[in-house]
């Protein structure tokens, strides 16, 4: 696992806002519980390309992991008008679930 974050830290320095290096990096923190890296790499990615779709639901697990279930609701509501404006269809869906769902857990 180390050793492809430091192939994706290689590569990105060679590609500096390159959204899947941004991406991966991100999940790959994510599963370390490298919680600072990893949020540190979302965000990174939002403000480069806030168009990248699959952002919203990664970062919106994240969060709920996180128990920062306000700002999970924030980035799925955010994702979700993304995917509308963007007519993408299936992240539209998985984001009005996941949406629905933690609703549901904040009941």
């Amino acid at each position: 696992m180390e050793e492809r974050i430091h192939k994706l830290l290689y590569f990105l320095h060679e590609s500096p806002n390159d959204t899947f290096l941004l991406f991966a990096l991100a999940k790959e923190y994510d599963i370390l519980h490298k919680d600072e890296e990893a949020e540190r790499y979302y965000k990174r990615l939002m403000e480069i390309d806030e168009q990248y779709v699959g952002l919203y639901f990664h970062l919106g697990k994240f969060y709920e992991k996180l128990e920062r279930l306000e700002e999970a609701l924030e980035i799925y509501k955010k994702g979700i008008a993304m995917a509308q404006k963007l007519s993408e269809h299936h992240a539209l869906s998985e984001l009005m679930s996941a949406k629905t769902n933690l609703e549901m857990e904040m009941i």
